[in-house]
């Protein structure tokens, strides 16, 4: 791991101080932009950034708008990353590209970027299950190729969903 990737976990478990919860999804969805970040390309450093911290604004969104949704935490999330990154000293064009994705991480279509599709697949592949009836899985299949972005995040879903494997895939190390 390297330095800014430990100072920016450090940083999301300080914030999120008690919340597990948010740690462990935070933590699960960085595991999961790393491979396919590996497998699709990107900015390494935007891509941890926006993995790590794309949830940060939702303690502000429960205590402000007495919500979890997701615009609220589009809305109170940029502001808590843009601190956090200035202190960790990220370059001013990485924390607004962070800030982007993190402002529209439930929003996709608005961002076309390499990076969010990255942290929006990402995502999707920890919430798929608590957000959709997986047991079906002839609408799950339609599911996962409606929402995921990248071809990547696609097979991901795939493998770990419906339990369809890919030879040479290292993903199920995971």
């Amino acid at each position: 791991m390297n330095a800014a990737r430990e100072a920016l976990v450090r940083a999301m478990e300080a914030y999120f101080s008690e919340d597990t919860r948010r740690i462990n999804h935070a933590l699960m969805v960085t595991e999961y932009a790393v491979e396919l970040f590996k497998r699709e390309g990107g900015e390494y450093q935007i891509v941890i950034g926006a993995s790590l911290l794309h949830d940060i604004g939702i303690h502000a969104a429960e205590r402000k708008y007495g919500s979890n949704s997701g615009k609220y935490q589009e809305r109170e999330g940029p502001f808590i990353a843009r601190g956090i990154l200035t202190r960790l000293d990220f370059e001013p064009g990485q924390i607004e590209e962070i800030c982007q994705i993190i402002a529209h991480h439930h929003s996709p279509g608005r961002i076309d970027t390499q990076n969010f599709k990255i942290l929006y697949d990402a995502d999707w592949l920890v919430n798929l299950r608590d957000e959709y009836d997986i047991r079906d899985i002839h609408k799950l299949a339609d599911i996962i190729d409606r929402v995921f972005l990248t071809r990547s995040g696609k097979a991901m879903a795939r493998e770990i969903y419906l339990k369809e494997p890919r030879s040479g895939n290292k993903f199920s190390s995971l």
